[in-house]
């Protein structure tokens, strides 16, 4: 067993924002390779760093193991003629095979009797199968646009200058990107920027710290920065709120971090705070400081990737960069207050949100339509809401915005305050945003929640009704992100809406020549289908979802409690009988040519058919009572009383009676029972 194996690609600087899925991606494709060639190794490590990808795999196999080979050839009837010649069916499997035929087996079966060729087949080396590995990774790296250097035809995310291949304090010789393999690494580009050799592979992110000044790993190398910072930032007397986006992109920037602390003048804290903080992460990945009071301080720390010996020469270049940064953000907001968002809002009607669609005037219009008629369901006060959709746009149109886009909805929460408009309808501009991501929270009032989905609804409902749903990797409009803002806003305000009411409503926002409402029930299937992805990232089993989303309930609410209540009900001690009951109940009915007609009692001959009739009777009003109230849970529990008597009814009826009233009978009886469960789901669909 080899203990160590080394594999470094060196690059120019690489792409930060793209850096770790390249190093992860990079490794999975590698030990896949390994895998298939049965040289799986033991552990394996990633680094990664602005001018590197490298893997140490540990308890690589130096050899795939020796296999038997044996192929069956033609029966020995087919292999010879009656007078023992060999035939071109044996002469050509042996052939195949790299013999001759009487090197081959002949070997009695249950089957008769056949040409075997058997052989025992030696396994490949690790230092012969590596490179082919490594290459075939590379080329499988997801990459959107490579790019090539120098008169070679390789194409790489960026330009490759060394390669490392090594076992233990071995080279492996290969060819990638047209450079030999070696045992010479580089270190800092400034620090240490001579060639790095390699003793031994295990070595290898020692030898880069300490004689490179290099931390190849990237998840040490961002607890590092995390401690600098926040250790700089004790020293200054503040706190700091690292957002993790912005950690990972100054990880992927330097090899060698350094924390060094800046200043700005204070008059700039009269801008808004995100503001600030979107200067100083978006332009410059500077980390900002907060006083106790979750106020900002005049105060930055920045991560730079060089030990200088004047750090403060350093700090005053970071400084002598932010302040004409802050200074244009300054003008922005001055500009901005003195125009108002009335004035912005009707600069709306010059921006087109979508050929097909209007401008964004006419977007803000359906909006505000849209919005008032969800604020009247959800008991959100209308005239302010109506207000909050007129406005929700305007800030668009603000140079601010026009300069830092993330701060949409933000600046338009300011400047709403500023020119006294209701503190609700200052939230809800800001707020209709939410969810901006996945994980990020949901609006928090009434009035926010009826201008988000008045603002998703509208796109989905016109981008689908324009023949524009999104497709493989496209998605201009962010469809599948409003789609599921939709079911993720009502589910988690406990809002019963129907989603096909509200998608009717947002068609009438549109033109009768769109046909806008022809385009409804494609994007209920579209918000559905986003529902399998987010309740199985919290834990619910595909199969329960598919039971409940199959049977289409109106309210996406609704639907919640069923998927919550089926997924608990599976630990029931009935759940896997019923289920199979289910399935096998839809089977029969699934082949019957004509509708069933309702249950007639007095065709019920069999004691196991009136038991079970007579149960599920005696439980409907009840269990009927309890799902109108939505407890599902409780519901299924009543049904999974029916156990036995359903259990009795397949052992001892026969449902295809010769006697055609007796087996429509039975298969109404069937249906209902059928229909009972389906009241929350399909259970059907529930796997054993």
């Amino acid at each position: 067993m080899s203990n160590h194996c080394l594999i470094e690609i060196g690059t120019e600087e690489l792409p930060p924002r793209a850096l770790q899925s390249l190093a992860r991606d990079f490794a999975e494709l590698v030990q896949n390779g390994l895998d298939a060639a049965e040289l799986g190794p033991q552990t394996v490590e990633v680094f990664a760093t602005p001018r590197r990808l490298a893997i140490l795999l540990s308890g690589v196999p130096l050899r795939q193991a020796d296999r038997q080979i044996e192929k069956r050839g033609p029966a020995l009837s087919v292999a010879f003629d009656a007078d023992g010649n060999v035939s071109k069916a044996a002469s050509g499997f042996a052939r195949s095979c790299g013999v001759n035929v009487e090197q081959l087996e002949r070997r009695e079966t249950d089957k008769g009797s056949w040409l075997y060729f058997s052989a025992l087949e030696s396994g490949g080396s690790l230092h012969e199968l590596l490179p082919g590995i490594v290459t075939t990774a590379l080329a499988a790296l997801p990459i959107p646009k490579r790019m090539r250097w120098g008169e070679r035809s390789e194409e790489f995310v960026r330009p490759v200058k060394w390669l490392v291949l090594m076992l233990d304090r071995a080279v492996v010789d290969a060819e990638v990107f047209g450079l030999r393999s070696g045992n010479f690494s580089y270190g800092h580009r400034f620090h240490a920027p001579g060639k790095l050799e390699i003793d031994d592979a295990g070595n290898y992110a020692k030898l880069l710290l300490e004689n490179g000044m290099v931390i190849a790993s990237f998840a040490r190398r961002r607890d590092s920065i995390r401690s600098l910072v926040e250790q700089a930032a004790l020293r200054l007397g503040g706190e700091v709120r690292i957002d993790a986006a912005l950690l990972d992109e100054v990880t992927a920037l330097v090899e060698y971090p350094v924390a060094v602390c800046g200043a700005f003048d204070s008059s700039f804290l009269d801008l808004p705070l995100e503001v600030l903080v979107t200067t100083m992460q978006d332009n410059q990945r500077y980390f900002a400081l907060y006083d106790a009071d979750g106020g900002l301080l005049p105060r930055f720390i920045s991560i730079a990737n060089i030990d200088s010996r004047k750090p403060e020469v350093v700090a005053g270049g970071n400084e002598r960069v932010i302040r004409p940064r802050f200074a244009d953000a300054q003008f922005f907001y001055s500009q901005d207050r003195k125009q108002g968002l009335e004035r912005m809002r009707e600069r709306l009607d010059t921006v087109v949100f979508q050929r097909k669609l209007g401008s964004l005037g006419d977007k803000a219009r359906r909006i505000s339509r849209l919005a008032a008629a969800i604020a009247a369901l959800i008991g959100a006060d209308v005239n302010l809401t109506r207000r909050a959709a007129d406005l929700c746009k305007a800030d668009l149109m603000s140079d601010m915005v026009g300069e830092f886009p993330r701060l949409q909805g933000i600046m338009g929460r300011y400047y709403g305050a500023l020119q006294d408009e209701d503190a609700g309808v200052c939230d809800a501009i800001e707020q209709h945003y939410w969810p901006r991501y996945a994980g990020d929270r949901v609006p928090l009032s009434a009035i926010a929640q009826a201008l988000a989905l008045a603002d998703r609804l509208d796109s989905l409902i016109g981008i689908f009704a324009i023949g524009e749903k999104p497709g493989g990797d496209k998605d201009p409009f962010a469809l599948r992100r409003a789609a599921l803002a939709v079911l993720r806003i009502i589910v988690e305000n406990d809002l019963a809406l129907d989603i096909k009411d509200l998608c009717r409503l947002a068609a009438e926002g549109y033109a009768d020549e769109l046909d806008a409402v022809a385009s409804v029930d494609a994007v209920i299937e579209y918000i559905f289908d986003r529902q399998k992805g987010y309740y199985q990232e919290r834990g619910m089993r595909l199969d329960v979802i598919e039971a409940v989303v199959h049977e289409r309930p109106g309210s996406l609410y609704d639907c919640d409690l069923r998927i919550r209540a089926l997924q608990e009900f599976q630990g029931h001690e009935a759940a896997v009988a019923l289920a199979a009951a289910n399935k096998r109940i839809a089977n029969i009915l699934r082949k019957q040519s004509q509708a069933v007609t309702e249950v007639d009692a007095k065709l019920l001959q069999e004691d196991a058919e009136i038991e079970l009739y007579q149960q599920l009777k005696s439980l409907d009003d009840g269990v009927g009572a309890l799902f109108a109230g939505a407890h599902y849970l409780e519901g299924l529990e009543q049904l999974a009383q029916l156990r036995p008597a359903v259990d009795r009814f397949f052992d001892e009826v026969m449902v295809m009676s010769d006697d055609p009233a007796l087996q429509n009978n039975r298969l109404a009886l069937l249906d209902e029972l059928l229909q009972s469960f389906r009241r929350v789901a399909d259970l059907s669909r529930i796997q054993s």
